[in-house]
């Protein structure tokens, strides 16, 4: 197997605890490393997997995993965990899994999962919309789609992921995350969907002052961090501020997401502050 022969690739690093007495991975790890890297696969596919299973009224159960060692991961190596779904049968689903390093095939293995009844753990037939998820991502077809609208349209959804994020995760008081600007005839919203329709993520956009959007109330579902969805509804966003004739956008990121902007493009301004007694920079872009 090749590394361009998975359309997804987890990241990994070899820790201390996972070598052996021969000073390289213990055997039984590289399927810890298969099993870590296919809840990657899921998040890839904008899946989350707990909630998406009981929509689908079943859950994926190993039936088979298969492991051929060709090389020998060692401490601090950079290990890249390629995973792709090679067959969907009646019940069942074969993926197949490579441990690489430099584009290298130290380990390949195939896993075998059986969608059952989680109550009775008797197969059941793989629904067609999983069925069509698999095959559409594996075919490279995008796994999100960003609305962009007022909040009579998105504010349902987008007020579900702001709460389970800012009110429920983050502790910041109901009163300080709602405001007269959601409402607003002005005021627009981004919302990321997956294909079973889930809400994900979402962001909104204002005007700061003529010629600057202020894009603010980013948020994506705790589970999907790190899968690309908020970069799609930031895209959405600053798409939109584009259309609008915009030349710039301004917004206050919380510290621990400043990384997340920077690789968007955007640069501080100014000094650290605290907003809702989280810290936050502010940050530009040009558009």
């Amino acid at each position: 197997m090749k590394r361009n022969e998975f359309r997804f690739v987890e990241r990994l690093r070899v820790r201390w605890a996972e070598v052996d007495m021969q000073k390289i991975v213990f055997n039984g790890h590289y399927l810890m490393y298969f099993d870590t890297a296919v809840g990657g696969y899921w998040r890839a596919l904008a899946m989350p997997y707990t909630e998406t299973m009981a929509y689908l009224g079943g859950d994926l159960y190993v039936r088979k995993a298969t492991v051929e060692y060709l090389g020998s991961a060692r401490y601090d190596d950079v290990l890249e965990i390629g995973v792709r779904c090679a067959r969907i049968g009646t019940s069942s689903l074969v993926f197949n899994c490579a441990v690489m390093r430099n584009d290298q095939p130290l380990i390949t293995g195939e896993l075998v999962y059986v969608f059952a009844d989680p109550a009775t753990q008797t197969s059941k037939p793989v629904p067609q919309e999983l069925r069509d998820l698999l095959q559409g991502f594996e075919a490279g077809k995008p796994m999100v789609e960003v609305r962009v609208g007022d909040w009579a349209e998105l504010g349902r959804d987008a007020g579900r992921i702001r709460t389970a994020v800012f009110i429920e995760e983050q502790g910041i008081p109901m009163q300080m995350e709602w405001d007269e600007a959601d409402p607003d005839p002005g005021c627009i919203h981004a919302v990321a969907y997956n294909r079973f329709g889930q809400p994900l993520g979402t962001g909104r956009l204002l005007e700061h002052v003529p010629g600057v959007a202020k894009i603010g109330r980013m948020a994506v579902s705790q589970t999907m961090r790190s899968s690309g969805v908020g970069r799609s509804v930031l895209d959405a966003l600053m798409k939109t501020a584009r259309e609008r004739g915009y030349r710039e956008a301004v917004l206050h990121a919380q510290a621990s997401a400043a990384a997340f902007y920077t690789r968007a493009g955007f640069v501080p301004r100014g000094v650290m502050f605290e907003e809702v007694g989280i810290p936050h920079i502010e940050m530009v872009r040009s558009l």
